[in-house]
């Protein structure tokens, strides 16, 4: 059985990713990797910035998304989450109330999702059991 490709989607600040990472059972696809080649920064445009995004999510299994409390637009997991319910994919909402945009407009991103968590331990906790 191949393991499963789970995306990451959402602000790059905090460095939540790296406690995904950590998980047994799955291959990553952490956007933050490509701003970097050879371990040095590089600069995309926005057009090869968002093919790679949807590229590698066509591509994965699961889409997780992570609305962090102060994500100021969440735009672009908006899109990610979107586009990946589009194509089947299973996807893995934590929403967190958020300190800059009115909740009830953010709410609409749980019709994307299969599941909703207010809490990221939550989240990860439900995407383990589908680690292989």
């Amino acid at each position: 059985m191949r393991m499963r490709v789970a995306y990451l989607a959402g602000g790059f600040k905090s460095g939540w990713q790296d406690q995904l990472l950590k998980i047994e059972g799955f291959k990553f696809i952490d956007p933050r990797s490509k701003e970097l080649r050879d371990g040095e920064k590089i600069n995309m445009p926005v057009q090869q910035y968002g093919q790679w995004d949807l590229h590698f999510i066509r591509n994965s299994d699961i889409v997780f998304v992570y609305a962090e409390h102060d994500n100021k637009s969440c735009i672009g997991l908006s899109v990610e989450a979107g586009y990946a319910k589009g194509l089947g994919k299973t996807v893995i909402l934590v929403l967190e109330p958020n300190d800059t945009i009115k909740n009830e407009y953010l709410v609409f991103l749980t019709q994307v999702a299969d599941i909703t968590f207010s809490n990221f331990e939550q989240g990860v906790d439900y995407l383990k059991s589908f680690s292989i």
